[in-house]
Parts: C-alpha cells; structure tokens; sequence
C-alpha cells in the first residue's frame, strides 16, 4: 500500500484553452505516478470529448493499446485499440453538457522506472446534468505501452479541441516505501 503522494506537477487553464497538457522531467524517486484530471472540452459536435495520452512523445509510433468499458445512461459497451499511436485515456463533458461541469478522472501507471512494458489504468465519470441520451458517461481504461524506457514525459491531448478555463491536472508520484 502506498506510504506517500507527492504532487510532482499541476497544470490548471487560465483564461481562454489549451490544446494539451505537458509533464516533462518527471523524476526517477517514486515507484508509481497517479494523474488526476478535473476538464471539460470546446468540442461542439458530440456529447462527450475524448482524451489521450502520449508517453515520453512517442506519438506516432504503435506502441500503445487499450480497452474500455463503459456505460452511458442504462447502456454499456467496451471496445479497444491495439498498435495505435496513443492511448484512448479518458473524457470530457463538452459545450453541450450543463456549463461549469467538468471529469473525474484519475490515471494510474505502475512501476514507470520497470525495464518492463508498462500498463496504465484509468477511471473516468462524466455528468452532463441533463435527463437526454448520454446524461451520465463512466469508464474504465486498462492500457498497456509496449515499451522498456522509464517513462519521463506525459501529454494529454484532447481530440482536436481545446481544454477550457479551470481546467486542471495533477501529477502525483507514489512511493511504496
């Protein structure tokens, strides 16, 4: 069980948006990262945005894979990604939902210094606070980076949106001893 959290980094959007989120440098002295996200997304067109994560910028490889289970409203559903070039992580409430409501999302990656290939785990809530389709959207994310590097930079992208004001994100690492 975890002795210590320590927040390493945070990143909250002022005024106006961001296209992602950046941590880099992450230091070598913990044995696991948890990412906390609290977002809400410009993307006009569907009820909820997407969000991904980038591992020591290796977009554009085919490094990652993922699996999600979900439920919208009474629905449930799963699908998944494999050889892509980031991983699906999470999402966000949009322009359609309430305004001023924002995830819930905590992002779980274990022994990131491992010469191993790393797996990551998410749990995500969006609530729109509407009684339409999609009121509510709840995931879990069991992804896996094939890769051996100790992992020293993450980046959460939304999908082709923005990030909108008060939007945060806070990395914190864990030491088991």
């Amino acid at each position: 069980m975890a002795n210590t959290f320590t927040l390493i980094a945070s990143s909250t959007v002022g005024s106006g948006t961001v296209s992602s989120v950046t941590f880099s440098s992450i230091p070598a002295t913990y044995t696991d990262l948890l990412i906390k996200v609290s977002a809400r997304s410009t993307d006009i067109g569907n009820n909820y945005d997407n969000y991904y994560l980038t591992i020591n910028g290796t977009a554009g490889g085919t490094a990652y894979s993922d699996k999600i289970l979900y439920g919208v409203g009474s629905s449930t559903g799963s699908f998944g990604h494999s050889g892509v070039t980031q991983m699906q992580i999470g999402a966000t409430p949009n322009t359609a939902g309430t305004a001023s409501t924002f995830s819930n999302d905590d992002i779980y990656i274990p022994n990131y210094l491992s010469s191993n290939y790393k797996s990551v785990s998410a749990e995500n809530v969006v609530e729109r606070n509407t009684t339409t389709n999609g009121a509510t959207f709840t995931a879990m994310v069991a992804g896996l980076w094939s890769s051996t590097s100790t992992i020293t930079s993450l980046v959460l992208t939304p999908d082709a949106t923005n990030w909108v004001q008060y939007s945060s994100v806070y990395l914190y690492g864990i030491k088991n001893s």
